[in-house]
């Protein structure tokens, strides 16, 4: 990865393209990439949908290796949700070929003369920008097959569906995976909204003729890479829970602990919870010729993906993910696996955020919209924004313009992104993520409920202030890292309670590359990625007082244990106070 493609969509007589050196973004991937572009590139007062924002789309340090878990990709931007700096991650095979390809990073740029819509086909040959209006509109299954009898089932794509076309600020970029289906999306914060607004429908991704990167010393990366594996086998949730029931185990584990939002967050438990979880969701899924355990990219050993078929034994969408299950599920007071799922293949063809939109049907409903557990309702409410219709429009730009349409007070975002399936009352840790991270309302940035919930390093009061700043503030800082690497984030699980598994992730990552890496390098790349995040937000105008949760989290008692957020503001201001 030793080169930058930039695509000027702007240019007289459609887009053109260069490729650079890396430059001062040598040795950076992923989130690194990503944050370390858009805050030095990107005027941080810009409208995101304008001409001097930019889509930065990077695979990881270790993606194109044959590193296990390393196919993770990040996009940022200027988000149009938020309203500050983005990354938004995603699994599949992009991030392993555009790695293989050669390149650290796509980075699209300007603003389009006219309304021509364009693919692009990245393969060893080199680039080519092509005018594609008759993909316009298509959904992302139906895109990807029009691919797929044109460049073959070996290529892996990047794409957005109508809600990103229509700059929806709950519009995702979608990324193919193994089987060249649409399943992984880069989802939170309108990524796909600034893909969409520079006219770009899908690259094209084809490695065929490219080899695997190479690691600087190869068998110490062997022996590192070996021993990293090993630890993922051996932990109970890596090697065990996710792998037998997906993501969707936490159903009943978050349901019992009393923070699985419900009804629009108005309390933590939910009746229908076994109904929807993940062991009933294996269960089904087995009965109908689906599969619970799959890998989202080649090199995963985790494979906490599935597929999901219908009644009728035929493929409907992936494994509906825990966070789905819980927006489209619980959420809505909706109990019904095959609902759920088929809001999931909506989203996914449509190109939007599952956390958003599940979010803003829990706020439709309390303003009357559709009654809580209806779910013809929820599929139809999708469906108008797959529509763009006028109410479409409202609830494709996410819960918090939903909230203000309809005159709700109870509306879950921080800086204007929907809150995922933790209860910040229940799980307070979660709940200091949720204030102050620079991505908006995203339990991903500072997984706490590791130690809030699962007693995974270490058992922090989920209950309780005490701790909590402090947890954040290390998840966060990690996180950052892991993202940059290129590796899912479950890997936290294993690294956090076994030092070995950890140390040989560093090993792994300076046998890479070269270059002598400790514990201490990894905490001090994530700090300066959260720095430059930081220092976009302020100039964006963020201040302290976005670094908050609405106020009804510290007023409301969420039933069943009758808690509020209890983490004060000044706690809160300290969590970047390292």
């Amino acid at each position: 990865m030793d080169k930058i493609l930039r695509i000027d969509v702007g240019v007289s007589g459609g887009p053109s393209f260069q490729t650079d050196s890396l430059a001062s973004y040598a040795g950076l991937g992923g989130r690194a990439m990503t944050s370390a572009i858009v805050a030095k590139e990107v005027p941080p007062l810009c409208h995101p949908l304008g001409e001097d924002n930019k889509l930065v789309i990077a695979p990881g340090i270790l993606s194109g290796s044959v590193a296990a878990m390393s196919g993770r990709l990040s996009v940022g931007c200027k988000s149009p949700l938020t309203g500050g700096i983005k990354e938004a991650n995603a699994g599949g095979q992009a991030a392993q070929v555009l790695a293989r390809l050669g390149y650290a990073a796509i980075v699209l740029e300007g603003k389009p003369a006219d309304d021509t819509l364009y693919k692009v086909l990245i393969n060893k040959d080199g680039v080519k920008i092509i005018p594609a209006n008759d993909l316009k509109m298509l959904g992302n299954y139906d895109l990807i097959d029009k691919m797929k009898a044109e460049y073959g089932d070996k290529v892996a794509c990047i794409s957005i569906g109508p809600a990103g076309e229509m700059k929806m600020a709950a519009a995702s970029v979608a990324i193919t995976d193994m089987e060249m289906r649409p399943t992984r999306h880069a989802g939170r914060g309108g990524v796909g909204a600034v893909m969409g607004s520079k006219n770009i429908k899908i690259i094209v991704l084809d490695d065929a003729g490219m080899a695997m990167r190479s690691p600087a010393n190869v068998e110490k990366f062997k022996e590192a890479n070996k021993n990293f594996v090993q630890g993922l086998k051996k932990h109970p949730v890596t090697g065990q829970g996710l792998p037998t029931y997906g993501t969707n185990v936490l159903t009943n584990v978050i349901n019992e602990a009393g923070g699985f939002p419900t009804f629009n967050f108005k309390q933590g438990r939910f009746d229908g919870a076994a109904k929807i979880g993940g062991e009933a969701q294996a269960e089904l899924e087995i009965s109908r010729g689906a599969n619970p355990t799959h890998g989202c990219h080649k090199g995963c050993v985790i494979r906490c993906s599935g597929t999901y078929h219908d009644k009728d034994g035929h493929y409907l969408t992936k494994q509906p993910e825990y966070e789905t299950v819980w927006a489209h599920g619980a959420n809505c007071a909706i109990e019904d696996l095959d609902t759920i799922a088929m809001l999931d293949r909506l989203d996914d063809d449509y190109g939007l955020d599952t956390i958003e939109m599940g979010a803003t049907i829990g706020v439709a409903m309390e303003a009357g919209i559709a009654k809580f557990g209806d779910a013809e309702a929820a599929i139809n409410l999708v469906k108008e924004v797959g529509k763009g219709t006028t109410l479409g429009r409202i609830l494709g730009n996410g819960a918090g313009i939903t909230g203000k349409v309809f005159g709700v007070e109870r509306v879950p975002v921080v800086k204007n992104q929907a809150m995922p399936a933790y209860d910040p009352r229940a799980v307070q840790g979660m709940g200091v993520t949720y204030a102050t991270t620079t991505q908006g309302a995203d339990h991903t940035a500072g997984y706490a409920v590791t130690a809030n919930i699962l007693g995974v390093g270490g058992s922090v009061n989920a209950l309780k202030p005490e701790g909590q700043v402090d947890l954040s503030r290390n998840l966060q800082i990690a996180t950052a890292a892991i993202d940059a690497t290129g590796m899912c984030l479950f890997i936290a699980f294993a690294i956090l309670d076994q030092p070995d598994t950890f140390q040989s992730l560093v090993d792994m990552v300076g046998a890479f590359t070269g270059k002598e890496t400790t514990a201490d390098d990894v905490t001090a790349l994530g700090k300066q990625i959260l720095t430059w995040e930081r220092d976009f937000n302020a100039r964006a105008g963020f201040t302290n007082k976005d670094d908050r949760l609405p106020e009804y989290f510290k007023k409301e008692k969420l039933a069943p244990h009758n808690v509020v957020f209890e983490v004060s503001d000044d706690e809160l201001d300290q969590v970047y106070n390292w």
